[in-house]
């Protein structure tokens, strides 16, 4: 781990622009990814954003079940999968799943010499809600996922925003999640949304669209949608935990008798 770190360290310093970041960059390189306000102050925002150093997305078990889902705010399908699938499954395995959330799924983006702009395909509502959830997965820690369920589950994706994260993640103040929406450091995760969803092989033709383990494929589609749990105890590797049942298991022998 000490190792992979130092070549992260030296990739950062080869690539940052380091003679634009010296005035605002005051932080050694080993802690340029510490936090988004430093990866950003250095000029190494997305490297730091690819290397999952800014995110909470650390897993102890190597074996974890890793579950890309790219998705859009307002979409119904995709909402109804992150609430009703996604979420419970993840409460009850999540030692042995990991999800990683990529708000974007069918949006557009263009560059318009400054900054970039983004079209959605449920129109400008569900590009806040896309950049909200965006933030909120940055800022928001290892509590980013419980908001954005408030959010996905409320009657209106987007004014329940601020209650859901008062709920879920008090310390965080809405201000600075606000900040992050209208500034550069939402644009440019927003942006690094685009590239990842762009990436994606085979490409994506639907959302919500999921990668098990980096792979997608129709079948492990259908078994995400409609079973998920008994997909990712299928696939884990370790010992299972109790939510996976288990096959030697004794049988269930108590009744509640009618007297």
């Amino acid at each position: 781990m000490q190792t992979g770190f130092l070549l992260l360290v030296l990739t950062l310093w080869s690539s940052a622009d380091v003679g634009q970041c010296v005035s605002s960059c005051t932080a050694a390189p080993s802690q340029w990814c510490s936090s988004v306000d430093s990866a950003i102050q250095c000029g190494v925002l997305k490297q730091c954003l690819e290397a999952n150093f800014t995110r909470s997305h650390y897993h102890q078990d190597d074996r974890s079940v890793q579950l890309e889902l790219y998705y859009e705010s307002l979409c119904p399908g995709c909402r109804g999968f992150l609430t009703q699938m996604l979420f419970p499954t993840w409460t009850m395995l999540q030692d042995i799943l990991s999800v990683t959330l990529v708000p974007y799924g069918n949006a557009k983006e263009r560059f318009d010499g400054k900054k970039y702009v983004f079209t959605c395909q449920h129109g400008e509502e569900e590009c806040l809600g896309n950049m909200i959830e965006t933030c909120l997965l940055t800022l928001a820690g290892s509590s980013a996922f419980q908001v954005i369920y408030c959010m996905e589950s409320s009657t209106d994706v987007i004014k329940s925003a601020e209650a859901c994260l008062n709920l879920y993640q008090p310390t965080l103040k809405w201000a600075s999640v606000v900040s992050c929406v209208d500034g550069d450091m939402g644009n440019k995760l927003m942006h690094l949304n685009a590239l990842k969803t762009g990436a994606l092989k085979p490409a994506h033709n639907y959302v919500p669209w999921v990668t098990i383990n980096g792979e997608h494929t129709d079948v492990l589609q259908n078994k995400a949608m409609n079973a998920l749990l008994p997909l990712v105890c299928s696939l884990y590797q370790g010992p299972k935990p109790d939510a996976c049942g288990s096959s030697q298991r004794k049988p269930y022998r108590s009744y509640c008798h009618n007297d």
